[in-house]
């Protein structure tokens, strides 16, 4: 029964996401996302042109909340504007707007269009990118798809699947339909790879101030005063050494000889 529930609501969300993208496509549109809340649905629209979305005194807005009570039964839609910071790294603006070259000029230059785009991308400080042309569309005598990439992109594993940005759009041309798929992988993504080796910062140790010759003849003096001072009391202590050991073979003597005398007595 939960499960049903689910199910209607990504449904539902769908939908939405079609409604939004046919509505709005010419407006720099990108995607939407949708959240529960205990007011109502928050719709938050992200776009590259806010301006044209909210309309004046955000009549555009209102007219979008009450489509959206009437056809997708919303109780208290919350409508949303935000906008995308760099639209050259959300993969799905990318992809959109190269439909909307292909549906404005055709699909004649697509090379040049790809390599444009994926440079534009790697300027604005992806790690890597890839862009995917492929249909009936695409003015090609042997290959139906092309593909575009630059830098360094993740195919597998925990960073494709999660970190990985990726945009699909189609372009319905009068020769066939073109399918647009857009990687980005974007510049705040750490990989686990990536080891930074840091150096020392020899500009920090204090040099040691050069003495003047004066300085280092007394230094010298001293050092070698310091030298017969450690010789001389190792001397000493190798005397006092010998003197106690010669000590303490006479006492043993006096000691044997007491004891000898006891025993003949």
């Amino acid at each position: 029964m939960i499960e049903r529930q689910f199910i209607q609501r990504k449904i539902k969300e769908y939908q939405i996401e079609e409604f939004m993208s046919t509505n709005l496509d010419k407006a720099g549109y990108s995607h939407t996302e949708i959240k529960r809340t205990p007011l109502g649905e928050k719709i938050t629209i992200y776009t590259s042109k806010p301006g044209l979305i909210v309309g004046r005194e955000g009549a555009n807005i209102k007219d979008l909340a009450e489509l959206l009570k009437k056809r997708f039964k919303l109780d208290n839609p919350q409508v949303e504007v935000a906008e995308i910071e760099n639209p050259n790294l959300n993969s799905k603006y990318v992809a959109k707007h190269i439909v909307h070259v292909f549906e404005k000029y055709g699909p004649k230059r697509f090379k040049s269009i790809g390599y444009k785009k994926l440079q534009d991308i790697i300027n604005s400080g992806a790690i890597g990118a890839e862009i995917i042309i492929s249909g009936r569309g695409v003015p090609s005598q042997r290959a139906k798809s092309w593909r575009f990439k630059a830098g360094y992109l993740k195919k597998s594993g925990d960073i494709s699947e999660n970190f990985v940005d990726k945009g699909y759009a189609i372009a319905h041309l009068r020769s066939g339909a073109v399918g647009i798929q857009v990687r980005i992988l974007k510049p705040d993504v750490k990989l686990p790879d990536d080891i930074k080796i840091i150096k020392p910062d020899t500009t920090k140790i204090e040099q040691e101030p050069q003495l003047k010759p004066e300085e280092q003849k007394e230094q010298k003096i001293e050092s070698k005063i310091d030298s017969s001072k450690v010789e001389s009391s190792t001397e000493d202590s190798i005397e006092e050494g010998k003197s106690k050991k010669v000590k303490s073979k006479r006492k043993s003597k006096k000691v044997k000889s007491e004891n000898g005398n006891n025993k003949e007595n």
